[in-house]
Formats: C-alpha cells, sequence, structure tokens
C-alpha cells in the first residue's frame, strides 16, 4: 500500500551495527506492516567486529530519527525501540530531548535497559588474549550530548520520567548481563511521576530471549507501537 504505516526507529545493542540483529528485527516489524530502519549508531565496526560505543554523539541519533519522521510514509510520527545498550541510549536521548525542548519520539521501547548511564565498550577488551583483534578495554564516555559527557557521564541516573509519551520496557528475570533490577527500577521511577509505563518482565528469559519468548515480545511490542503511530 500507499500508507502511511506505523514507523520505527530500532538501535542495537552492543553487538553493533553490522552483526544483522538490527537488520532481522527491521524484517519482523515490516512483516508486519511497519516502516522500520536500523540505525547503525556505534562507531567503526565491521563484519569481523562490532564498533565501539565510545564518545556517541547522541545529536546523530535525534537527526536520523528526524529524517525518518520527515518521509511522507510515515504520517509524521516515529517510535523509538533500543535494546540493551540502544536501550539505555532510547532512553537517555528522550530523556535529554524532552528537557531541551526538542522534538520526541512518539513512542519509546526499550529491551533489556540499564537505569544509568554505563561506560565506553569495545567487545575487543574482552576477547581472549591472543586472539589478533584484542586491544585493551576501552575507558571513558559512551555517549556525548551538545558535544559534551559532562552531564551523562557513566553513572549518571537516566531520568526517563522527563519523557511525557507512551513507554515500554521489556526484561527476562534471568538476564545474565543485566540485573532485571534495573527495567524494575525505571517501571518505579515513572510510576513515582505518575506514569503507568507498560512492561513485560518474561520469566525464565535472559538478555536474548528464546524463539518463544520473541514471540511474546515483538507481539507485545507490535501491540504497543500501532496506536500511538496510527
Amino acid at each position: 500500500g500507499e500508507g502511511p504505516f506505523p514507523a520505527v526507529r530500532l538501535l542495537h545493542g552492543s553487538e553493533g551495527g553490522w552483526s544483522g540483529w538490527g537488520p532481522r528485527n527491521a524484517l519482523l516489524f515490516a512483516a508486519h506492516g511497519f516502516l522500520a530502519f536500523p540505525f547503525p549508531w556505534s562507531l567503526t565496526g565491521s563484519v569481523w567486529m562490532a564498533g565501539e560505543i565510545r564518545d556517541v554523539p547522541l545529536e546523530r541519533t535525534a537527526e536520523a530519527m528526524e529524517a525518518f519522521r520527515a518521509l511522507p510514509e510515515t504520517g509524521g510520527k516515529v517510535g523509538l525501540w533500543g535494546v540493551s545498550r540502544g536501550g539505555e541510549q532510547a532512553l537517555l536521548l528522550a530523556s535529554l530531548l524532552a528537557e531541551a525542548g526538542a522534538p520526541l519520539p512518539d513512542a519509546l521501547a526499550a529491551h533489556a535497559p540499564s537505569d544509568i548511564v554505563n561506560g565506553a565498550f569495545d567487545l575487543a577488551g574482552w576477547l581472549p588474549e591472543g586472539d589478533v583483534r584484542a586491544r585493551a578495554p576501552l575507558e571513558g564516555a559512551a555517549w556525548t550530548w551538545q558535544g559534551t559527557s559532562a552531564r551523562i557521564w557513566p553513572g549518571t541516573e537516566i531520568a526517563v520520567e522527563r519523557y511525557p509519551g507512551p513507554v515500554f520496557i521489556s526484561v527476562g528475570d534471568a538476564d545474565s548481563i543485566w540485573d532485571p533490577g534495573k527495567t524494575l527500577r525505571l517501571k518505579a521511577r515513572l510510576e513515582d511521576a505518575g506514569r503507568t509505563p507498560e512492561v513485560l518482565v518474561m520469566p525464565r528469559e535472559d538478555h536474548a530471549f528464546t524463539p518463544e519468548g520473541e514471540n511474546v515480545l515483538f507481539s507485545r511490542l507490535m501491540g504497543f507501537f500501532r496506536a500511538p503511530l496510527g
């Protein structure tokens, strides 16, 4: 058809933009009538190695979101969904945009996000000794905003309650990468601010869900996004 269609910008995790998970997730959305665009926000990266997460300018993600929203097929609305470090970025960016009075995503979702800003990351810093791709772990800031990391330094609480739109957060209660309590703290913070987030806590699911868990997750995600995105 000609649209408009519900449109979602996807943010990958520390696996990097070249990993294939972003396009695969976009395909699932597209198969259900969405416009879905996986945004490769990590730095560097190749088919052999995930990109660095260091001093990533959040303005670039905001600009990509607005360029997507401007397409006539979106009807002027766009959702934002991030996974893991991409979920952290989505929540952080939405809070900063709200504070600045800038255009916001019309709906915000995050899978297995953190409730605080985390530091720089490079998969090569975690490879076993002797691997030719291995190098020293990264230190410093993951993100920049308006040219600085001063206000979003690692350890800073993400003020997701600033974002006024609908929020969906998911996590597995057996997550071995992030403490599932991070998601529950985000839920509590939103509820304390008078908000009613949609929260999915999947029993016995890890950071990445099983196929059965993903069926539930994507069904809930698509239901969440359809109403605010038209």
